[in-house]
C-alpha cells in the first residue's frame, strides 16, 4: 500500500516559514555589522552567518514522506520514534526530554520500550546525510510531526534548536509507560505516575494515546501483536470510538494480556482500557470520540509540549533575541 505526499507539501510550520522570509533580513544585518567589534570572543556576524545555514524544512520533510511512501509501515514507527524520544522527560529536574536526541545511540536505543525503534533511525541516516545542518534531536521530532500530518492529522508547530548529545547522557530504563503492571489499578496508577512526571494531566494523558489510531504492536518488539484500528496510517479519533463501540474481551494465547475485538483482528493494550474503566479518563475519550476537532486541538497542544519538554531554545535566550529581534 502506498499513499501519496500530500500534507508534507501541503504545508510547514509556522517556525520553518519564518525562517525563510528572514534569509534577507540576516543578509543585510550580517553586512551592517560586520565590522562591528565582537562581543568576548562572539562575532555578531557570526549569528548573522549561522541564521544564513538553518535547515531547508520543505525539502526534508518531503524526504521523510519519501521513507513512509517505500514503506507505510515505517509512518507509524517514525512517530513512536519521535514519541520515545521525547517521552523520557522528567519535570522534577529537567532532564530527559527530546534533546539530546540520544535515543540513537547506545544504551538508549536498547532499552525495553525502544525495540524496533532502530529501524526508524536507520530510515532517517538518509535524511540526515542530505542536511547535516539539522541535528538527530531536531529530525527525529520533525519526521514525527511529518508523519502525523502527511496520514491526515493536525499542522503541528516545529521549532528548530535542539542539539545532538552523547549516549552517556541518555536517561534511565524506567522513563515510558508500560503496557501492563499486573492489575487494573497499578497500570492506572503507572500510566499516571508516567505523564504526571512529564507534567501532563488526565485530559493530556487521553489526547496522546489518541496516537493509537495509528500503527500496530509486533511481537518480536513489544510481545503484543495487532493494529488498534483498522486505519493503521490514518491519524483520527478513530481509537476512542473503538474503544467506546467495540467489544473488548482477553485474547486467549500465549503472548501477555492483552484484549480483543469479536473479530480477533484489533487488540488493545491494558493501558489503553484503564483509560476507559476510570472515569476521569473516560470522560476525555467520550468528548474525543464525538468531536474529532477537539481531539486534533488538545492532542497539537500536548504534542507540542511533549516534544519541546526540557529544550532551551536558541531564541528563548535573551542575548540571542536582543542579537536578532526580528
Amino acid at each position: 500500500m502506498k499513499m501519496q505526499a500530500s500534507a508534507a507539501a501541503r504545508t510547514i510550520s509556522t517556525a520553518g516559514a519564518k525562517q525563510t522570509t528572514q534569509k534577507g533580513k540576516g543578509a543585510a544585518l550580517a553586512l551592517a555589522v560586520a565590522s562591528v567589534a565582537t562581543v568576548g570572543s562572539f562575532a555578531i556576524a557570526d549569528v548573522a552567518s549561522a541564521r544564513e545555514k538553518q535547515a531547508d524544512l520543505e525539502q526534508i520533510k518531503k524526504e521523510v514522506v519519501e521513507v513512509f511512501e517505500a514503506n507505510n509501515y515505517m509512518g507509524p514507527t517514525l512517530v513512536r520514534l519521535a514519541w520515545h524520544s521525547s517521552g523520557t522527560y522528567k519535570k522534577q529536574d529537567n532532564s530527559g526530554g527530546s534533546t539530546g536526541g540520544t535515543i540513537r545511540t547506545q544504551p538508549e536505543i536498547n532499552h525495553g520500550g525502544n525495540a524496533g525503534l532502530h529501524l526508524a533511525v536507520k530510515a532517517l541516516e538518509k535524511v540526515k546525510k542530505n542536511h547535516p545542518e539539522i541535528t538527530y534531536a531536531d529530525l527525529y521530532i520533525l519526521a514525527g510531526n511529518t508523519m502525523i500530518e502527511e496520514m491526515g492529522g493536525p499542522t503541528l508547530p516545529f521549532r528548530l534548536g535542539r542539539p545532538d548529545a552523547p549516549g552517556s547522557e541518555a536517561t534511565p530504563d524506567d522513563r515510558l509507560p508500560n503496557a501492563d503492571m499486573g492489575s487494573k489499578d497499578k497500570t492506572t496508577q503507572h500510566v499516571r505516575d508516567v505523564f504526571y512526571r512529564m507534567g501532563f494531566d488526565d485530559r493530556d494523558i487521553v489526547a496522546l494515546l489518541g496516537a493509537h489510531a495509528l500503527g500496530r504492536c509486533y511481537p518480536d518488539r513489544s510481545g503484543y501483536s495487532g493494529p488498534w484500528t483498522n486505519a493503521e496510517w490514518t491519524f483520527s479519533n478513530e481509537y476512542f470510538r473503538q474503544l467506546l463501540e467495540n467489544k473488548w474481551t482477553l485474547k486467549k494465547w500465549n503472548g501477555p494480556q492483552q484484549y480483543e475485538d469479536p473479530t480477533g483482528e484489533l487488540m488493545m493494550l491494558p493501558a489503553d482500557m484503564v483509560i476507559i474503566q476510570d472515569p476521569k479518563f473516560r470522560k476525555y475519550v467520550e468528548l474525543y470520540a464525538k468531536d474529532e476537532d477537539l481531539f486534533f486541538k488538545d492532542f497539537t497542544a500536548a504534542w507540542t509540549k511533549l516534544t519541546e519538554n526540557g529544550v532551551k531554545f536558541p531564541e528563548e535566550k535573551s542575548f540571542l533575541r536582543k542579537l536578532w529581534p526580528f
